[in-house]
């Protein structure tokens, strides 16, 4: 091999796979093939053109251990080429880990361990759910951005108990993904040196040959991002690419190994060809497919050599019991900090938390500020970041509108670890790379733009859901109260959108106390993602009944009732001060009425249904009030909405809310037809 100045490295050839090398990269292609028919349903031709490569990195390179698949340090795979999963279930089968035969039988059948694509909390070693295309090797970045930050405040001279890599396998479709250049250019700028990409350059997606629509220069584009390439890798040589991943190690940069590949390889008639990607062989040429790979045996019978040429259980065993007796060293002479590992690593809450986050919000209640929500969000990360060393915020290029930095948090740069990341304006990869920190482990990711953004991420969000992974997304300037940006900036149908994404928690706060509770419970939700909605404008402080603080963090609540209510109106975030506001219109009026104030409609939505009636009235009329879509309301059973169907318009925001109805006389109005 040779490297150049251009950090690219050349493979100049490559050497025949040995008999042993050929039987469990023909293992692989077999088992793939074999449950794909099964199932009549999958991709067998990525497996099959990646088996070698599977081999190559499987039997001498990746450290785990079947075992204990959550061992802390671990080095991380993902199959970014998701659609390829029954590679990965081949390989964690032949190497122990708890996926017996039958469960590989069962390939994508209902509740199956194995399903189409690989999910994370279903099948014992998988890192990450991976699907939509280039997510994978973006939730990599996050994998290996936060090994670095791990390493850099943890480890000591001499005991590195982080220090693992992440390694992806990815295709043409996951670089075709615009998410893949947003990770990838920033991982290249970080230099985050323990990631290792391998790329399947086999020339073919669904639609046949790439050339007519994916021509780019591959390497050239990694080299421009500032990665290690390393070229013309023979992607069926177990020897050539363990000898790329092996020169991979020694980059100060991460590695693009271009591994090229034919698709569906041991096929008679389908190898090369795009029916290979996504179609069952058929039982005529899995025939064909036997002789021609000489595979004698049946239908999901492997040969007891496969299993002990891939067996990783003692290996791994041996590697885990070595960083025991590793971090037990750094246990003994680091307490306080091997305390702190072991509690971060388990997502568990500081031993103060609970008095923090009380004595913030009595401090809240106290201060009663009239601020942006944005500004009330930025003071409960100060606050909370003083017990929270795992934080670690961001913002897709608007740090100074999103407010996501704090007082001693520093910004990550190159070689200098800190707690808030620049993401540059890539929220896309931005909420993908959140995601692989969150999967990693150690640091609870929050990042940040405009809600109207949201949609740039909101693939991203639906896998946080998907994966109950607690990644925070703060979105802000959060409807018609940005004012001049207009219509393209303007927040209409988000803030419902969001509401949609089950498992996701969405909150939309109208003061600084309940701004201080959306942050506490978005910490608290180890299990789920959240998305924090907070305004641009200023919203003022609204004075709370006893136990308020309980109902914010249900999700809802009375925030002010009146003897012999009439109606109830229902509103969120900066339309909560409108609703009091044509509450006292309304009672000058002689009509008695209740607001209540839902910040959460998701955590509202999973309260008893004896504390949502009593919140929301019996036999009351109700006129819900939130600027934005009015559709999602209706579940509500309100008799009217108080929202906007259109876009917004460019104008300064006071001049907004009137133009669109949200004035105290308006909402008094509806309320008023309401009850007749």
């Amino acid at each position: 091999m040779t490297v150049n100045a251009t950090s690219s490295t050349a493979v100049s050839a490559s050497t025949p796979n040995s008999p042993g090398d050929t039987l469990l990269a023909n293992a692989i292609r077999v088992l793939s093939f074999d449950a794909v028919e099964a199932a009549k349903s999958g991709h067998p031709g990525m497996p099959m053109g990646m088996a070698d490569i599977g081999v190559a990195l499987w039997t001498r390179h990746y450290r785990h251990n079947p075992a204990n698949p959550a061992w802390a340090n671990r080095d991380r795979f993902i199959v970014s080429n998701g659609h390829g999963s029954m590679l990965h279930y081949s390989l964690l089968h032949f190497a122990g880990y708890d996926l017996p035969m039958e469960e590989i039988r069962n390939f994508r059948k209902l509740h199956s361990r194995t399903a189409g694509h690989p999910e994370v909390g279903i099948t014992p070693g998988v890192e990450t759910t991976t699907g939509p295309l280039g997510q994978g090797i973006a939730n990599g970045v996050g994998m290996a951005l936060a090994e670095w930050l791990l390493a850099s405040e943890f480890n000591k001279p001499g005991l590195p108990i982080v220090d693992h890599r992440t390694y992806v396998f990815l295709g043409d479709g996951c670089l075709m993904e615009g998410v893949s250049h947003e990770a990838c250019s920033l991982a290249g700028t970080l230099r985050l040196n323990k990631l290792v990409a391998l790329y399947d350059d086999n020339n073919i997606s669904i639609d046949g040959k790439v050339e007519g629509w994916f021509t780019e220069d591959i390497p050239k584009r990694f080299e421009s991002y500032g990665w290690n390439v390393i070229g013309g890798v023979d992607g069926h040589s177990v020897e050539a690419v363990s000898a790329a991943i092996e020169a991979a190690k020694t980059s100060d940069r991460p590695t693009l190994i271009c591994c090229k590949t034919v698709i569906g390889k041991g096929s008679p008639n389908r190898a090369g060809t795009a029916k290979a990607h996504g179609e069952a062989l058929g039982a005529e040429e899995i025939k064909l497919t036997r002789e021609a790979l000489g595979w004698a045996h049946a239908p999901f019978e492997i040969p007891a050599e496969v299993y002990a040429g891939f067996d990783a259980r003692a290996r791994g065993g041996a590697q885990e019991a070595d960083w025991n007796a590793l971090f037990a060293q750094y246990e003994a002479q680091f307490p306080t900090e091997a305390a702190e590992f072991k509690r971060r690593i388990a997502k568990g809450l500081p031993a103060n938390w609970s008095e923090t986050v009380a004595a913030y919000l009595a401090a809240c209640e106290d201060k009663k500020e009239t601020i942006a929500t944005r500004k009330a969000s930025q003071n409960a990360i100060e606050a909370y970041a003083k017990v929270l060393p795992e934080f670690l915020g961001g913002s897709a290029d608007l740090t100074g509108s999103n407010l996501t930095n704090w007082s001693t948090s520093k910004p990550v740069r190159v070689g200098q670890p800190g707690q808030h990341i620049n993401y540059g304006v890539r929220e896309f990869g931005m909420s993908a790379v959140m995601n692989g920190i969150a999967l990693h482990g150690g640091y609870l990711p929050f990042g940040a733009t405009f809600l109207t953004f949201s949609d740039y991420s909101r693939n991203a969000i639906r896998m946080a859901a998907l994966m109950k992974q607690r990644s925070i997304f703060v979105f802000t300037h959060d409807s018609i109260g940005l004012g001049e940006d207009g219509p393209t900036h303007q927040s209409i149908e988000h803030v419902s959108s969001l509401r949609l994404i089950p498992g996701l928690d969405v909150w939309r706060p109208a003061d600084t106390t309940e701004s201080a509770v959306a942050w506490a419970v978005a910490v608290e939700q180890v299990n789920r993602p959240s998305t924090l909605l907070f305004s641009r404008q200023n919203l003022p402080f609204l004075s709370k009944p006893a136990g308020a603080i309980e109902g914010i963090r249900r999700g809802g609540y009375v925030l002010s009732d009146a003897p012999g209510a009439k109606a109830v109106i229902l509103a969120t975030g900066s339309e909560v001060g409108l609703a009091l506001d044509a509450q006292k219109l309304l009672a000058e009026q002689g009509v008695p009425t209740r607001v209540v104030s839902i910040p959460s409609t998701s955590v509202f939505d999973r309260q008893p249904a004896d504390y949502k009636a009593a919140v929301l009235g019996s036999g009351l009329p109700r006129v819900a009030v939130e600027a934005g879509v009015t559709d999602f309301w209706w579940k509500y059973r309100v008799e009217a909405v108080v929202g906007i169907d259109t876009f917004g318009e460019s104008a300064p925001a006071g001049v907004l809310f009137k133009h669109f109805g949200f004035t105290p006389e308006n909402v008094a109005n509806t309320v008023k037809a309401a009850i007749a």
